[in-house]
């Protein structure tokens, strides 16, 4: 095959600390949507937006809002892998897809009709949780792709 990137050249996944990271991740995701829930409604007093079963927005459940967060996380920990496993400069491109996935979450509750501040309260929680999930698992990324010295002469 004659192109710049061949099997051989890239590094082992270390399937066991990426998905250790990625757990770690979903917990961390997970407690900042409680945190962002309880700052909103516990100090701000302002309502956060989520969606019910009649397709409104009422308001979030945040247990529900924390383990979709969770979810989320270990999806990005599983696109992560695949992106490992079959990409060129795979950082980069998992970089730009959660910046492009937060994007959406923040502007969705934007564009509702609701009140204002129920709408920019949402909005920042789900950029923070989308802030965790990306750097968390960037680094993430670093640590489970061995080095060839750590893997003995390069060869699997």
């Amino acid at each position: 095959m004659d192109n710049d990137f061949d099997d051989k050249d890239r590094p082992p996944v270390d399937g066991g600390k990426l998905w250790a990271g990625g757990a770690a991740t979903a917990v961390t995701a997970a407690l900042t949507a409680i945190v962002g829930i309880l700052i909103a409604r516990g100090l701000v007093k302002v309502a956060v937006l989520a969606p019910s079963s009649e397709s409104a927005w009422g308001g979030a459940n945040t247990v529900t809002y924390a383990l979709a967060s969770a979810a989320v996380a270990l999806g990005a920990t599983a696109l992560l892998h695949l992106l490992l496993l079959t990409t060129p400069r795979a950082r980069l491109f998992f970089g730009w897809i959660m910046v492009l996935f937060t994007a959406i979450a923040v502007v969705m509750p934007l564009s509702l009709t609701a009140d204002l501040d129920a709408r920019l309260a949402t909005a920042i929680i789900n950029l923070a949780i989308g802030l965790a999930i990306t750097i968390t698992l960037s680094g993430v990324a670093r640590a489970a792709l061995r080095r060839m010295a750590e893997t003995g002469s390069g060869e699997q």
